[in-house]
């Protein structure tokens, strides 16, 4: 018989979370939003049942946290910051499944703050910081429900699964892991019940907006995925496990490997511990990217707090040795800790942190570009969503009219309209011929320059005249979508 869940280190778990908040929030308002960030502020002032790239949820969120908190890179991550405590918590309450007392919920809580991935994803918005809460709680759920063999758990599973896909489609795959593991491994009786059929029709209802809403627009999202794919596969392959060690933290490895470890010698919980190889194997078959898998090892992290709760009693200064190394490294490279002046540092590794930074800066630099005479009848095509989000954030304090994008989902939003026929200023990071050639008299004007090494640094500003071809015409055949 499994024994019944010991009592919750509350007061204890809360004070990690809370610390965790406290972090994040102090650090929320450094550097600047990141290019993700201007797009989901954008999308959130048009609000639909989907776009091109992603499901409504994100939008939505950053929409609401900047009505209540204000417009700023603060303001804005409010939400994120609650959901990244959240999953703290949600991780103790993992290690309290598999059987932790207080002091291995405590451990569960700590290296989940001091991992990686968890605060680098909170510190801002973005579709995986509440993908990982919802993958947190489907684990949860689906633990309890193998723990107590109660099929009721069925509903959580699938009303929480139904949510998560109004974020991310990603969480298909950790879930038809766990179906997979289940049949192979077991126990299969939890299968054969009509809570899991509800729990499907649940998740399929909450989720079928989105999904309308991508059948009635052809399905982009996999048009997009391809493109990733086979853009990035190669690579997504030869650095997937170099990058779930780097992501989480290194000293971390000996928690997860002996989680995975603990699940199995336990049995009933084996097919949680199989869904993560089960789940890698998924992700390397479609060239995924390596954070696609890494939310289950914090399932795994939360397994193995009891056994490396027995080695840090023994070790107590080196471990405390280790962790307070594991939070400084993590939160070098995955917050806005450093100067801007060293970022540079970082970004090899973490390119996120440079993302956030230059973005008045390159709105400055069109507006110089654009003589004041010229505004008015100008039209700015910005290469990507970031530049276009970024102008529009930025750019009515400088007089600069709507810039446009032919980008994922602004291409949907507007275009230019047939009556612009002034000058257009082209911002691309690298110049595309096969662009210029839709527009007479091409010339640069100048480029970019950041303060860090970062994606937009030496973007150019081209001048061209007005398209031969008007603007209603022509903005299908430059759309792009990735």
């Amino acid at each position: 018989m499994i024994p019944a869940a010991p009592a919750f280190a509350a007061r204890s778990v809360f004070a990690v979370a809370g610390a965790l908040a406290a972090v994040l929030t102090a650090l929320s308002g450094r550097y600047g939003y990141h290019r993700d960030e201007l797009y989901f502020m954008v999308a959130g002032d048009h609000l639909a049942w989907g776009y091109v790239d992603q499901p409504p949820l994100t939008p939505l969120i950053a929409r609401v946290s900047t009505e209540l908190f204000g417009n700023t890179p603060m303001g804005l991550r409010v939400i994120s910051t609650l959901a990244s405590a959240a999953t703290v918590i949600v991780v103790a309450l993992l290690a309290r499944e598999f059987g932790s007392n207080r002091p291995g919920q405590l451990v569960a809580a700590v290296c989940a703050a001091v991992s990686g991935f968890l605060p680098g994803v909170g510190h801002m918005v973005s579709t995986a910081t509440y993908d990982l809460l919802a993958w947190m709680l489907i684990a949860l759920f689906a633990v309890k429900l193998l723990r107590t063999d109660d099929r009721r758990w069925w509903l959580a599973l699938g009303l929480t699964a139904g949510i998560a896909l109004e974020n991310k489609y990603l969480v298909v795959l950790p879930i038809a892991a766990l179906l997979a593991a289940l049949l192979i491994v077991g126990p299969r009786r939890v299968l054969r019940s009509w809570w899991l059929l509800a729990g499907i029709a649940i998740a399929g209802l909450v989720a079928l907006p989105n999904v309308i809403w991508q059948f009635q627009h052809d399905w982009p999202q996999l048009t997009i995925a391809g493109g990733i794919a086979e853009d990035d596969g190669t690579e997504n392959r030869i650095m997937f496990i170099p990058l779930q060690i780097l992501q989480l933290a290194p000293l971390l490895l000996p928690v997860w490997v002996a989680g995975f470890r603990r699940l199995w010698k336990l049995q009933w919980p084996r097919a949680v511990a199989l869904a993560y190889p089960l789940l890698c194997i998924a992700v390397l078959a479609v060239g995924g990217k390596s954070y696609y898998a890494l939310p289950l090892l914090y399932v795994l992290l939360a397994a193995g707090a009891e056994p490396t709760l027995a080695w840090f009693t023994r070790h107590r200064a080196l471990a405390a040795t280790a962790l307070a190394f594991t939070a400084v490294s993590s939160f070098i490279f995955t917050l806005p800790v450093l100067p801007t002046s060293a970022v540079d540092f970082v970004i090899p590794v973490n390119q996120e942190q440079g993302e956030q930074i230059g973005w008045q800066n390159l709105t400055t630099t069109v507006a110089n570009a654009i003589p004041p005479a010229e505004r008015a009848t100008t039209t700015i095509l910005a290469g990507n969503y970031g530049e276009a989000g970024a102008l529009r954030r930025y750019g009515p304090a400088h007089n600069l009219p709507l810039a446009y994008s032919p980008h994922m989902s602004f291409a949907d939003w507007e275009h230019p309209p047939a009556t612009a026929t002034g000058p257009v200023l082209l911002i691309q990071i690298e110049r595309s011929p096969t662009l210029e050639s839709n527009f007479p008299n091409c010339h640069l004007l100048t480029t970019v320059q950041n303060p860090v090494a970062n994606e937009e640094d030496g973007t150019t500003l081209v001048r061209c005249d007005a398209p031969i071809t008007p603007w209603p015409t022509l903005w299908p055949h430059v759309r792009r979508y990735y």
